[in-house]
């Protein structure tokens, strides 16, 4: 098999990035396979908090590597971040034997928060990166959507700015005395990145113009970090079968659109691209055949089974039963890359042309609100949680109600206890609970983070519903406060949307977090299909056989997992801009 560009001579750690829904994962599982087949040893590990590498391998991971049952020479593992966490936490703990039972409760407390569930996870990529992995020829990172990673990956400046900068105390990762191993680990972990004879930096982008616009950002901010080796795969390159197929041609035109047009930063790097497949790159046989050149063998297709119209409510119908309620919060969730932020922003427009006003924000660190919309609307307040923005309000609010009972050295401590990187966490916190109560007397949509990213800001929610409650006096506090969990709890406050496409990785990864939000006693209100081909009119033989496995996906989610389904029909033309978005939901 004739391998790719990045996999010809690849150094040993490779480390795949990009936004939601590009394919990392895919191509992160073929690329291990690959090497394995040419008589390497590989360790393939996901730092995604919604990791779906089981789904993909067809084998039950855990935190430590396990073989991969059919391909010789692989072993795989998630790094699980609770799991992680209890294990730093009892590291931590294990330091301060003999100490005071008040001061190991103080710290036991501290490391409650969802910073240390990160900061334990980098622990653990940093330990891969440092040589544990010493049995093994490659090491291949699949990595969370890219805020998510550029968050992880700035963690080692951030405490060590910190650190260095306030020698005493603890924090949400324990003592400071005993950290200063743990600092010189998340430097070594960082050079090893940077290292272009040890780590090439694969970024991932779809032929679209927004995935390849967000793949720069990144490599910018990836290159600011020190990590400048880097390639560029781009992932679903389509070539269409017969020139007379409308639909098959204009899904060609824009990817070759989008790649003609894309930023200089990109053009630099060697490129590499990967063609569409027919088929859910879900399993062995899917993965081996993802890499290799030339499109495999497209099994017979039933006509009626690809062309047949899915019979689901459109986004109209989604927005008439959510105008119908007065004000709400409505929650955007699901996998990255599905079309969050096209539904929020649909969904926002369509409130706003039924009478209402409507705030339109987001948790997501790369925030692509204001490219989506591409312009005001009278009745629509859009903006985004800015973690820095919101760091600077919460400390000066802090300095402000704390600091002025203090002498000058009081103040100038609690300032540098506020430089620690969890201020950000609790700053990004308090503005999504002011989001959730806005809600109570209009309408709030809110675009969420991907899944993993929003699922830490999710346990920092529980964590503080815990903590005021536990602060109640049972006899006289049922009644008293009302938390933000209460507040997601409520159907009659908040309606959770889950989008996914009509592929098997995001039905599954929506299923999942259905299940998580279930846990919490969330129940979401309906699921979004968005971008079906069925029903478009192609005759083209590799979109046809990509819709009977979105008509196979629909029909499981209509099985039992969706209370309500909503479905968005494919577009010739990406919906951006007001006009485009006014028509989804009109």
């Amino acid at each position: 098999m004739t391998l790719p560009g990045f996999l010809q001579a690849p150094p040993r750690h490779l480390f795949f990035t990009g936004k939601g829904g590009v394919g990392k994962t895919s191509i992160a599982c073929a690329s291990a396979i690959a090497l394995t087949e040419a008589g390497q040893r590989v360790l393939l590990v996901s730092t995604d908090p919604a990791s779906n590498l089981d789904e993909m391998l067809g084998v039950a991971l855990s935190d430590v590597p396990r073989p991969v049952p059919g391909v010789h020479g692989l072993s795989a593992l998630n790094i699980d971040p609770e799991t992680a966490a209890e294990a730093y936490r009892k590291r931590v703990l294990a330091q301060m034997e003999g100490a005071p039972e008040t001061e190991r409760s103080t710290v036991r407390e501290q490391l409650s928060g969802a910073c240390t569930t990160e900061v334990a996870a980098f622990d653990e990529f940093a330990g891969l990166l440092a040589g544990d992995t010493a049995e093994f020829d490659h090491v291949v990172f699949d990595t969370a959507p890219t805020g998510h990673t550029l968050r992880l990956l700035s963690l080692p400046a951030a405490w060590t700015g910190f650190l260095g900068a306030n020698e005493a105390g603890a924090s949400c990762l324990g003592p400071h005395s005993g950290l200063k191993m743990q600092e010189r680990r998340f430097r070594a972990a960082m050079e090893a990145l940077g290292d272009a004879a040890t780590t090439a930096i694969i970024l991932v982008a779809r032929p679209d113009r927004v995935s390849l616009v967000e793949a720069a950002r990144s490599a910018g901010e990836l290159a600011a970090l020190g990590l400048r080796n880097q390639r560029l795969v781009v992932n679903g390159v389509f070539r269409a079968g017969a020139s007379d197929d409308l639909v098959a041609r204009a899904i060609e035109q824009g990817g070759r659109a989008a790649l003609d047009g894309m930023p200089e930063t990109l053009r630099l790097l060697p490129r590499d691209e990967v063609p569409l497949r027919g088929f859910d790159t879900v399993g062995l046989t899917a993965l081996r055949a993802l890499l290799k050149p030339g499109p495999p063998a497209a099994p017979a297709i039933p006509p009626a089974t690809a062309v047949a119209s899915v019979k689901t409510p459109g986004l109209d119908a989604l927005v008439d039963g959510l105008a119908a309620r007065g004000h709400g919060l409505v929650m955007v969730m699901g996998k990255g890359g599905v079309g969050k932020t096209t539904i929020a922003a649909a969904v926002a427009i369509g409130l706003v042309e039924r009478g209402h006003a409507v705030h339109l924000s987001t948790t997501d660190p790369a925030a692509h609100l204001a490219m989506t919309l591409g312009g005001d609307m009278p009745g629509l307040r859009v903006d985004r949680i800015d973690p820095k923005v919101e760091t600077d309000r919460y400390v000066a609010k802090i300095m402000e109600s704390r600091g002025r009972s203090l002498d000058e050295a009081g103040r100038a401590l609690l300032r540098e206890d506020l430089r620690s990187p969890c201020t950000e966490e609790v700053a990004v916190f308090h503005a999504f609970s002011r989001i959730v109560a806005e809600a109570r007397s209009s309408f709030v949509v809110l675009d969420t983070a991907p899944t993993g990213h929003t699922l830490l800001l999710m346990d920092a929610t529980g964590a503080y519903h815990r903590q005021m409650t536990r602060n109640l006096e049972p006899a006289n506090g049922t009644g008293r406060i009302v938390t933000p969990l209460m507040r997601l709890q409520d159907p009659e406050h908040t309606q959770v949307l889950l989008v996914t496409l009509p592929e098997t990785t995001p039905v599954s990864e929506a299923a999942a977090l259905q299940e998580d939000l279930r846990r919490a006693r969330i129940e979401p209100y309906a699921w979004v299909v968005n971008r079906a081909l069925s029903g478009s009119g192609t005759t083209d033989p590799l979109l046809m056989q990509r819709m009977a496995g979105e008509r196979a996906q629909i029909q499981r989610i209509e099985s039992g997992l969706a209370q309500r389904l909503f479905l968005l029909p494919w577009q010739a033309e990406a919906p951006v801009g007001l006009t485009a978005l006014q028509r989804l939901a009109a």
